[in-house]
Formats: C-alpha cells, structure tokens, sequence
C-alpha cells in the first residue's frame, strides 16, 4: 500500500537491529532507525541487486522521492545505472565548484611560471590579483563569456594601460584554454574582444614635435624637482623613446651600462619580441648615478611605497603635469612621437632605422620580420645623434627647421 505524508511524518523507529522499512511500491521504500528517515530505492541492473540512496526525511518529502523513483525507472529504461549516473553527477558537481576562474588561473600561474623570469612572475601575479581575480574571480570559468571579458578590459581601458590589458588579455586566454582541455570550459570567451575595444594608436597621444617647444619641455625636465626616480625617468623618457610601461618595469638586470645596452625581454613588449636599447652617452650617465640610488633591488625605477614593485604606471604623465603640460599637450607616451618625427623630419635618420627602434613590426624587402639585433650598429649611432641633437635643443644651439617635403 503507497505511503502517505501523514506516515511518513509520524512513523517511529521499532528498535529493529536492521531498521524499519515501510514500502511505497516500485521498489520505493523509508528506511527508519535510530539515526533518522532514509529514502531508499530497490532496482535490478544487469542482474544485479542494487540500492539507491534518494535523500533524507524531512529535507527530501514524499513527493521528490517519487520524482527520484521515476527518474531512476527512465535511466534503468534507457539502459543507465541509476548508481553509476548519480556518482558521475555528484562528480560533477564537485568538479564544477572547484572550477572557479581564480582556482584555475592560480593553478596556471603556478604550472606556467618556469616559463617566465620570477620578476615577470610576479607582475603577472599581481595583474590577476588587481584587475581579474575582484571582478571574476568567484564565477565558474565555464559560465564566463565575452561579454564579462570586454567589461573587464574596459576597466583596464578606462586607465589608460592599454600596453598591460591587452597582455592580461592574453594571459586570460591561456587560461581559458587550459581549462578547455580539462573540460571545464566549452569556450575561450576572449577570442575577438581585443576587436571589440576601442582602437588607441600612438597618434592618439598628446605630443611635442616641434623642435623649439621641445627644447623648453626638456628644459623643464631637467629643472625638475620632484623625487629622484621621477627626475631620472623624465630624463631619460625623451632619450629612449619606449612605452611608458617598458620604461617604468626597467630591471637592472636588463641593463649593461658598460656595453650601453637595455635588453628588454618579450614578455614585456608589445609585440612579443626582445628588444635592444642602444643607451647614449647621457642615457648612460642618467643611469650610472640613478644606480647609486636604486641599484640594491630589481627596478630601475622603484615606487616610493616598496622597492619590490615598479612606479605607478601615471608617475610621468603627472609630472609632467606638474611643469605645467596637460594632457592635451604632452603625455610619457608622447616622447615616442616626438622622437618618431623629430628624427624623421628635423635629423633626416632612416625611417626603417626609426621603426626598428620603435620596436614595431617591420620587414625587409624579402618579407623576413624584425629581429632585435636588426641594424643596431646603425641604431647606436642614431640614438647618440638623437641624445647630442636633444643637448643641443636643452641649451638653446640653433634650431634646424623640419625638412620640407
């Protein structure tokens, strides 16, 4: 005879070594002893007895073990174990509660991190912990989509650090893609979300290229009195003209001031390549006296807060905005323009020479693409030219007019 609700609330446990079972028909029966209310179900598969646990009395009432009973009838139907199916689902369940985008990214920061230097590490860490993890951290990385990602780097956007949202960007894809490869996600969700942001060129920055307004910035620079680290990146930002970003994550370790040289490492470039710095005499110098300072810790240009992290990514723009140039007028990544046209149009220098050291992408006449070591004989020499044409607009020699076309 069918339980009922009235029952199955007022049913007692007897004291029977085994428990009281009371059967509703179907294989369907409560399970009572000492501990509780037990919903069981008695079913055949593949010749063998089998039970199914289908929850505990009063959490799971009559009615849902009847749904239970009926659903495990439809698998034995479709030739499933009702056991087998619910194991596998419960595996999944846990599977997908630890499959949090956090728990997957950590875990491949920590498979992927002999794969870059322990300084990069580091910054990457730090990326994930500051721009990611707050946002999405706690969602499961197989219900992320794009849409969640474009709202993501459009926090990134909106300050002005595009150079490291679009490398977040990237390092979220190689999680993604892992994550695809242990099933945890169907998707890579950043697929097409750089083309979906809004497109910043360098010619969208602020700059100085006319030699007589340069002159008076570089005067400014070199009268400022704001901290040291400041003080020695604003001089040294017109005379290595790289992105603001490579010019504040600068390692000592990249730098060989005997040999002139800063290797920038491709993890750190825009463009994924190493790149070579040829340091003029005055680059040098700028350095030399900065490493009495700094020279103790990894940055070149430290923050003010903790030698172990770089300066703040708007450190520059906001001295310059202190001598009095706005943004309108003068950004850090500006200086790339100002040299990109100065050295085109006023000191005449090879625009294949310009470009390369621009670190952007080039290629020879038979197609083959940039390398670091790409004419840099001949990149020395223009940027010595570079910093000696710079002295000159600083203190005021004869300005030579741009070219004409």
């Amino acid at each position: 005879m069918p339980l009922t609700d009235t029952f199955v609330r007022q049913a007692k446990y007897s004291g029977a070594k085994a428990g009281d079972k009371h059967s509703d028909g179907g294989g369907l029966y409560l399970l009572v002893n000492a501990a509780g209310k037990y919903w069981r179900l008695n079913y055949r598969f593949l010749g063998k007895q089998k039970t199914l646990a289908l929850g505990v009395y009063p959490a799971v009432s009559l009615a849902t073990a009847r749904k239970g009973r009926d659903q495990a009838r439809e698998l034995l139907a479709a030739g499933k174990d009702p056991s087998t199916e619910k194991q596998e689902a419960q595996k999944e369940a846990k599977r997908a509660a630890g499959a949090l985008f956090e728990t997957v990214a950590r875990d491949w920061l920590a498979t992927s991190a002999s794969e870059r230097g322990e300084e990069t590490q580091q910054r990457v860490v730090s990326w994930f912990e500051r721009d990611v993890f707050p946002f999405i951290g706690k969602r499961p990385i197989g219900d992320l989509r794009s849409p969640d990602i474009l709202e993501l780097m459009k926090r990134m956007q909106a300050r002005g650090i595009i150079d490291s949202m679009l490398r977040v960007l990237g390092y979220m894809s190689k999680v993604f893609r892992m994550a695809m490869v242990a099933e945890l996600a169907d998707r890579d969700p950043t697929v097409g979300v750089a083309d979906a942001l809004e497109k910043r060129t360098e010619a969208n920055f602020a700059a100085i290229t006319e030699p007589a307004q340069a002159g008076a910035l570089l005067r400014a620079i070199h009268a400022y009195q704001g901290h040291p680290y400041c003080q020695a990146a604003l001089k040294l930002a017109p005379l290595v003209f790289v992105r603001p970003g490579e010019l504040r994550q600068a390692e000592w370790s990249e730098i060989d001031l005997g040999a002139g040289e800063w290797r920038i490492p491709a993890e750190k470039m825009k463009m994924d390549n190493d790149h070579i710095v040829p340091l003029a005499r005055q680059a040098v110098e700028i350095l030399r006296a900065l490493e009495l300072i700094t020279g103790a810790g990894p940055y070149v240009f430290p923050s003010i807060r903790s030698a172990s992290r770089p300066m703040s990514d708007n450190t520059v723009n906001a001295a310059l905005r202190a001598l009095g140039y706005g943004g309108d007028v003068m950004t850090g990544h500006g200086f790339r323009a100002m040299a990109r046209t100065m050295l085109d149009e006023v000191l005449g220098e090879r625009v294949d020479l310009i470009e390369h050291q621009l670190a952007h992408a080039v290629k020879d006449a038979n197609g083959r693409a940039y390398n670091r070591t790409t004419h840099l004989e001949a990149r020395r020499g223009m940027m010595q030219r570079w910093a000696d044409y710079l002295d000159k607009l600083r203190l005021g020699a004869e300005i030579v007019p741009p070219r004409t076309a």
